[in-house]
């Protein structure tokens, strides 16, 4: 198993202090870890920061002329999360809903696009979230998406394949996108923007 930073465990502990049970999975901190890494000067975002778990992961591998910013709509939550990260200049959380706090920082090129329900959302509703987070990241950038259903877990009365969600954002002319495994119950769509 690779290294977990001193960051992440704090984090951890944060989220067992707030009783806040939908952190992203190891198995995503270490992907973003890694997509951070490979943007050394990036402008990186979170949709959805939680109690700071991805957010710990994103900070423990940001270059030293990368920035990150990260949304919290939760009163609670996003004052621990800034307590969290009160060490760490590149990080900045914002507290508020995305859609009004977050597009002057934009383009993006690293976009977690984690928080809400927007993923359960019905279609029409799930398009309009996609196309506007899609619009705070620039032209190269990736967007990271977790916590989906593989397929093969579907239960037989279930959506049909793909779901909206999957339907916008792995058939999008505007992206090169893929669904990963990040484990054999859980994955996450990577779409690069062209």
């Amino acid at each position: 198993m690779s290294h977990v930073p001193e960051l992440v465990h704090r984090a951890e502990d944060l989220a067992a202090a707030l009783r806040f049970e939908r952190s992203s999975i190891p198995e995503v901190g270490r992907l973003l870890a890694a997509l951070t890494a490979s943007q050394p000067r990036g402008r990186l975002a979170e949709i959805g920061t939680g109690t700071g778990f991805g957010s710990a992961w994103i900070a423990s591998a940001l270059g030293a002329e990368a920035s990150f910013v990260t949304v919290e709509v939760d009163d609670e939550r996003a004052a621990a999360c800034a307590r969290l990260f009160a060490d760490y200049p590149q990080v900045r959380v914002l507290h508020g809903d995305w859609h009004e706090v977050l597009p002057p920082e934009a383009p993006f090129d690293l976009l977690f696009f984690d928080g809400g329900g927007w993923k359960r959302s019905p279609p029409h509703q799930m398009r309009a979230e996609s196309v506007r987070a899609l619009q705070l990241v620039a032209a190269g950038g990736v967007v990271v998406m977790d916590n989906l259903t593989p397929e093969h877990l579907w239960p037989a009365d279930g959506p049909t394949w793909p779901d909206a969600l999957r339907e916008f954002w792995l058939r999008n002319d505007a992206l090169v996108a893929t669904e990963v495994f990040t484990t054999p119950e859980s994955s996450a769509i990577l779409a690069v923007k062209r």
